[in-house]
């Protein structure tokens, strides 16, 4: 299990994987539209009816249809165009060759972005598509593909979007500072850049090079907007300069203010930066913002309806709080392990190392395991026991963790990362560099209860054979060289304890 290559550091080597970098996609998505695609009595906006449900799929036909068109042809903008473009049998290979996961192994961050994408586009038809009805199809298409050269990034590494977050939103870290820490390039420049190599709709293009290039027009337009209670007083000002009027009236901001409250709603509905997207918003639709947040709310909870999802986050859940508060919260910094730690470690450890064992039962065994980790420095410790056929890992131990850890239940088989360590003793460390290696092929409950990109996982063997999997990490925070060893060596003293237990009483 090696790690992941360094992440590119240049605009043309991020140009170079992003372009080979295949979206997966849920398997029943897949199967659902490749059987479309053999009866003869769909037809081609049926098809693009049931790609649109999944945005991985809709990207992934679009590029393919954009990538294969001649020098002289337009850009496929729409799906049903880029069906036509492709033929039907191409568009099957197409869907073949992309890898197909359960929906529980695609990773969460892939998915989260791509659900804010559907709540920026279910935004946009809300808010637009009634004034602008002749430009549906582009309101619809630009509003739900504006990020996706987003959401290959993070299909190439998921750990971006978390620690972004954690900088940018939560630690007010300088975006563009963090951007080039995380990518070696600005992000909008590269979301350009692939929107433009993938040959996206216009209006996305349109809309990162107003954010590039027309940052003097913007903060106009947002000084403007911050005077929404007189709406007079707007208008006269946009009246005495044509060209910034002219400037904000292009439909193709739509997509880019649908986005903009998308996104900020992630954060915070009460946050500054959704406040400047509502005040923008509202001068652009000439709205007081009291009752364009009515209307964003109301489109919040029907995208939330029509997404229904357990382990994401949408915005319209962040409604029914308390209204400052938000879900995104600092990652505890990994604590010192202290002196009393490490003397309640060592005795822990005695204990398991007793000869003969001293324990009666396994649930014995394992709580003490469990708490020689916690005071090795682990805040959050699960222990998975295999079964005799080891067909089956039973959660037996948990702290830090929340109830769902309780009574879990993990079958190896859909796990590549589980089978590897059953097979034998072995260890692995996650770590940004590897994250997007593995995610994918981790249980998504594990992922659920570890939404972390510092975890170790160690299969624990007895008698050569593995009995137990234990997964720890410090509630997301990086892993000094101190736990590690201390982690490697209760490790040891597990499996001591392990042998001792099986042969009792021989």
């Amino acid at each position: 299990m090696s790690n992941q290559i360094a992440k590119p550091r240049t605009l043309k080597a991020w140009l170079e994987l992003l372009d080979n970098q295949l979206m997966p996609v849920q398997i029943e998505s897949r199967q659902k539209v490749l059987a479309a695609l053999t009866d003869s009595r769909r037809s081609l906006r049926e098809i693009a009816e049931l790609i649109q449900t999944s945005p991985a799929l809709a990207i992934s036909v679009l590029r393919e249809a954009n990538a294969s068109q001649n020098t002289l042809g337009e850009p496929a903008e729409s799906l049903e165009n880029a069906l036509n473009r492709l033929g039907l049998q191409r568009t099957q290979t197409l869907l073949e060759r992309l890898p197909a996961l359960n929906r529980e192994e695609i990773p969460l961050a892939l998915r989260q972005i791509q659900l804010i994408s559907q709540h920026a586009s279910q935004q946009a038809s809300g808010l637009f598509s009634s004034r602008l009805a002749r430009l549906w199809q582009e309101i619809h298409w630009g509003s739900m593909l504006f990020l996706a050269p987003v959401w290959a990034l993070v299909a190439a590494y998921p750990d971006l979007l978390s620690t972004w977050e954690q900088r940018v939103l939560v630690k007010a870290e300088p975006a563009q500072k963090v951007e080039i820490d995380m990518l070696g390039v600005p992000l909008l420049q590269l979301c350009l850049a692939v929107a433009e190599r993938w040959k996206l709709p216009e209006w996305i293009c349109h809309s990162y090079r107003l954010l590039l290039n027309d940052r003097r027009f913007l903060a106009k337009t947002l000084l403007i907007a911050r005077d929404n209670e007189h709406p007079l007083h707007q208008q006269q000002c946009l009246d005495a300069d044509p060209e910034l009027q002219r400037w904000l009236s292009q439909p193709a901001n739509c997509i880019l203010l649908a986005n903009g409250l998308a996104l900020s709603a992630h954060h915070a509905w009460d946050g500054p930066h959704s406040l400047r997207w509502q005040q923008l918003t509202g001068l652009y639709l000439q709205l007081p913002v009291a009752d364009l947040q009515q209307s964003i709310h109301q489109q919040a909870a029907i995208s939330a309806r029509k997404l229904v999802t357990t382990d994401l986050w949408h915005p319209a859940q962040a409604l029914l709080w308390p209204w400052h508060t938000s879900h995104l919260v600092a990652t505890e910094p990994s604590k010192t392990v202290s002196k009393a730690d490490v003397q309640d470690w060592r005795q822990l450890c005695q204990q398991l190392l007793s000869e003969p064992s001293a324990f009666n039962n396994v649930l014995q065994l394992t709580a003490c395991a469990s708490r020689a980790l916690q005071a090795g420095g682990m805040q959050r410790v699960l222990l998975l026991l295999a079964d005799r056929t080891q067909s089956k890992l039973v959660a037996q131990q948990g702290i830090g963790l929340d109830s769902s850890a309780n009574g879990l239940s993990i079958d190896p088989q859909q796990s590549q990362v589980i089978r590897t360590l059953l097979s034998k003793p072995g260890q692995l460390r996650l770590t940004p560099e590897n994250i997007a290696q593995f995610s994918a092929r981790l249980p998504g409950a594990l992922k659920a209860l570890f939404p972390s990109e510092h975890v170790m996982l160690r299969s624990l063997g007895s008698n050569g054979r593995v009995a137990m999997i234990a997964i720890c990490d410090c509630n997301g925070a990086e892993l000094d060289e101190n736990r590690l060893q201390i982690f490697a060596k209760t490790g040891q003293c597990i499996e001591r304890a392990l042998n001792s237990f099986a042969n009792r009483g021989r």
